[in-house]
């Protein structure tokens, strides 16, 4: 509406708008009826010519006027003209018929103005603005390509004439060249302007250029006056722009969406083919040979884990913000929703995914424990080494001595000797028969767990075993030659013997003792080595009674000595029943007491090795017992705030963001956790009783706890682009999140088929329980589901609402755009094409445009209708 009190005060001031711009504006209009005015306050007393004047521009007749020349007829006429602007939506404050059919210059200048407001300036629309605002933004459109042009206003942008110059040059390039006016030349561009217009375009001369050029602030309703005569003047063209922008915007809008689709198949394709190699080596289960190798392998998973996994959860997660965001621009377009190539939908990515996750979790496992597998192998084939080295030690030289036929030739006393010699080697065979088992255990041992050199280890204890059946044969055999032989030998030395019987065994327990006391251990808890200690101080116990049959044995042959000095019997050499001498019993006895104190500093370093990963243990389990439920009640805080409707989608946002960079800020947290458990991994420590969390929950839950984040805000930011996009109120959009939260009854986030269409009906929307009803119901289903998942998100949900409830670009509309650029054509050319879209977008169209072939078709026609129809999915392109 304008508002006729407020137009006329602007003629108080002291330059009131041209009487020559009115004049000439409201004679265009009177030629059309064959007349004309001189004098505005004057020609329009009667009412006549206003009633008139009124026609011509409206298109529409007025009342009869009266023809009579009493005042009572003007004032009739006047007020017959002033209903009928009322009536074009003009408020009419404190004005009468009376002041116009008096002459009052200020009522009539204004009645003018006011009619030029709202017949030639009012309906100008230009991208969304109107009246004056659309006039100005049309006016910088038409001149922006000019140099030294630069329209802000209806006064002083125009005093130097060139943006008339613009307008006309713009539209008629062959009326004015351009090329040759000069700023600094006015008036002769005023003129120019001027001249051009009135004898080219049929626009009367309103306006003098000495006024303008000698003017600081030339009148700007008499500027606007005149350039809204260009602009209706050039309106055809104007069409034509608006047909082309609007082109032109879905153009950009299809291409936009055509590169979005092209990034998302080469992102898919890339990660599902990282996914393809890594998985492979993650499935691989060929051990190693060695602790090195297994661990180096170990070192490559970290690797794997720490630097290049993350990089690809990343591009998973902006794999689905990319692919929800087009599937929003595609629905809010009102464009098919995207369909990607076989294999590479979503759902092919996160099945993919699983997969690899699946693959790592057990490859972790199998590394682990094949840790443990060649650490207990390693043990073991050190023991079997020690244990075979003894006795092989043990065994040598004995089959050679059993096969000796000394006692052939010996006497009496040296068969008795001998004899007694072999019962002390057969009580030693059998004190040695427990380590022949213990060797063939271990190496049976190594061959269950798969020891790599097992071949090597069943040689060698295939010689051992075979040696061990051979000297059992042989012992058999010199026992029963002796046997056969001993009534013929008499006396022996009891000493001698004695000091064999219990110089073996003392012997045999001192070599077991070394054995011990060298045997490598390995423990994985305090208890463990606790329990080491406590053996090992228990053998320490045993060690006086040890010493005191030591003494007790080296009594002997210090009492057979005594006999042999005393008694100077004729003995040649050592003991003829033992090799055990008391010299190799004092050292081996030496030899024990020197390993003892080893023994205890091993056990002390072992102890402060356990002390160490239980500190370890409890600094891990400290951390992980925090961190564990923080990442729990962030996710369970972001379900609360997209279920909730506290504030605006913005406050939402903000508040969601905020969350993100609390979230982004505790990441030191984890790498230090992280730093933790490789020193645990790095200790081979292999379980934590103080914590249920191991690394991998923490993993996990912080990579879920990153996705959800992002994609929560990813929904909230589709929700503000649907809103903006579809004009929905913050109300509608409460509304609807309070009918989907109340059908959500799992709080999942999503409905079921039937919980959607519980949703609907609860909304309003007619669906009947018939087959009528089940194919409505199915249409709305592949619109919101058109992955065929059977659920219904709340992003879906809200485009549905929005498209039911607001309008958009169609094919039809994009249609009678182009049949606006072919000048009603059912064709288009590439030179039309060309001419009014900026040049990639016109080479777009004519490279996707099908040759039209219609009866009026022509050479080079092409087809804009069925172009149109496949911009929105409803022919293929």
């Amino acid at each position: 509406e304008v508002d006729f009190f407020a137009v006329t005060d602007a003629f108080c001031s002291p330059s009131p708008p041209s009487l020559q711009t009115f004049t000439a504006w409201c004679n265009s209009h009177l030629r059309k009826a064959g007349t004309q005015i001189e004098n505005i306050e004057e020609d329009f007393r009667d009412g006549l010519k206003l009633m008139l004047l009124l026609e011509v521009i409206s298109g529409e007749r007025l009342a009869k006027p009266e023809r009579g020349k009493m005042r009572v007829h003007k004032i009739s006429n006047v007020n017959k003209a002033l209903d009928f602007i009322a009536g074009k939506g003009v408020k009419l404050v404190s004005i009468g018929a009376e002041e116009i059919v008096d002459g009052n210059a200020k009522m009539t200048l204004g009645m003018i103005w006011t009619i030029i407001l709202r017949f030639a300036i009012q309906d100008i629309s230009v991208e969304e603005t109107s009246a004056k605002e659309g006039l100005l933004l049309w006016c910088q459109r038409k001149t922006a390509p000019y140099k030294n042009v630069n329209i802000q206003n209806f006064h002083i942008s125009w005093k130097d004439g060139l943006g008339f110059c613009a307008l006309i040059h713009r539209h008629r390039p062959e009326l004015i060249d351009y090329g040759k006016l000069r700023k600094d030349d006015p008036m002769t561009n005023l003129n120019t302007a001027f001249d051009v217009a009135e004898k080219y375009l049929d626009i009367p001369k309103m306006l003098d250029a000495e006024d303008i050029v000698g003017t600081a602030r030339p009148d700007e309703k008499a500027i606007m006056t005149y350039v809204s005569s260009f602009y209706h003047a050039f309106s055809g063209a104007q069409k034509a722009e608006t047909a082309a922008n609007r082109i032109c915007k879905v153009l950009a809008v299809n291409q936009e969406n055509e590169q979005l689709m092209e990034d998302y198949e080469k992102l898919a394709s890339d990660l599902l083919e990282w996914i393809r190699r890594t998985i492979p080596w993650l499935e691989n289960r060929m051990p190693e040979n060695t602790m090195q190798a297994m661990q180096q392998k170990l070192e490559d998973f970290r690797d794997y884990r720490r630097l290049h996994k993350p990089p690809k959860v990343q591009e998973k997660c902006q794999l689905e913000i990319n692919f929800n965001t087009l599937q929003t621009k595609l629905r809010l377009s009102n464009r098919p929703a995207f369909m990607p190539s076989e294999g590479k939908m979503v759902s092919d990515i996160n099945n993919g995914w699983g997969n690899l996750e699946g693959a790592e979790k057990g490859y972790e496992e199998w590394l682990l424990n094949e840790i443990r597998r060649l650490e207990r192998l390693d043990h073991l084939a050190e023991k079997f080494r020690q244990k075979a080295a003894i006795h092989e030690a043990w065994t040598e030289g004995k089959e050679k001595m059993l096969q000796k036929h000394d006692f052939e030739t010996a006497s009496l006393s040296e068969i008795k000797a001998l004899l007694k010699k072999h019962e002390a080697f057969e009580s030693d065979l059998a004190a040695h028969q427990d380590r022949v088992e213990q060797i063939a255990a271990i190496a049976q041992e190594l061959n269950e767990l798969d020891y790599y050199d097992s071949p090597s280890v069943n040689a060698r204890c295939q010689r051992i075993c075979d040696q061990w059946d051979a000297l059992g044969a042989l012992t058999q055999k010199r026992s029963e030659a002796l046997q056969r032989t001993e009534k013929l030998l008499e006396t022996i030395d009891q000493l001698y013997l004695e000091f064999a019987k219990r110089a073996a065994p003392f012997n045999n327990w001192m070599e077991g003792a070394m054995e011990d006391l060298q045997d490598t251990f390995i423990v994985h808890t305090i208890e463990e080595i606790q329990g080491l200690s406590t053996a090992h101080e228990q053998f320490k116990a045993t060690l006086p009674d040890a010493d005191k049959e030591r003494q007790a044995i080296l009594g002997i042959h210090n009492e057979i000595a005594k006999i042999v000095q005393t008694y100077h019997v004729n003995m040649a050499g050592t003991n003829p029943y033992t090799t055990i001498n008391p010299q190799e019993v004092n050292a081996k006895w030496d030899k024990v007491r020197q390993l003892v104190p080893q023994r205890d500093q091993a056990l002390i370093e072992e102890h402060a090795r356990q002390q160490n990963n239980e500190r370890l243990r409890r600094q891990f389990a400290n951390q992980a017992n925090v961190i564990g439920p923080w990442i729990q009640t962030k996710m369970e805080e972001i379900g609360r705030i997209s279920m909730e409707m506290h504030g605006t989608l913005e406050d939402q946002l903000t508040h969601l963001r905020q969350y993100e960079k609390s979230i982004v800020n505790y990441k030191p947290k984890i790498d230090q956790l992280e730093g933790d458990h490789q020193l645990i991994q790095e200790a081979l420590i292999f379980d934590n009783k103080h914590t249920n969390y191991t690394m991998e929950h923490i993993r996990v839950g912080w990579e879920q706890l990153l996705t959800t984040i992002a994609r929560t805000i990813n929904e909230i930011e589709n929700q503000v682009l649907t809103r903006d996009a579809k004009g929905i109120t913050q109300e509608q959009l409460n509304e609807y999140r309070a009918s989907f939260n109340h059908f959500d009854r799992d709080h999942s986030g999503t409905l079921g088929a039937e919980e959607f269409k519980a949703c609907l009906i609860s909304l309003g929307f007619d669906i009947a329980n018939d087959a009528q009803g089940e194919n409505e119901f199915s249409r709305i289903m592949s619109i919101v589901d058109p992955n065929r998942m059977g659920i219904v998100t709340f992003q879906g949900f809200i485009d549905f609402m929005s498209r039911e409830t607001t309008d958009t670009d169609t094919a039809d509309q994009v249609t009678a755009s182009f049949k606006v650029l072919a000048g009603d054509k059912n064709y288009i050319l590439a030179d039309e094409l060309l001419r009014e879209l900026p040049p990639d977008q016109a080479e777009y169209c004519m490279a996707r445009m099908a040759p039209y072939t219609g009866p009026d078709a022509v050479p080079g026609a092409l087809d804009y209708m069925s172009f149109s129809t496949a911009l929105y999915g409803e022919s293929d392109l």
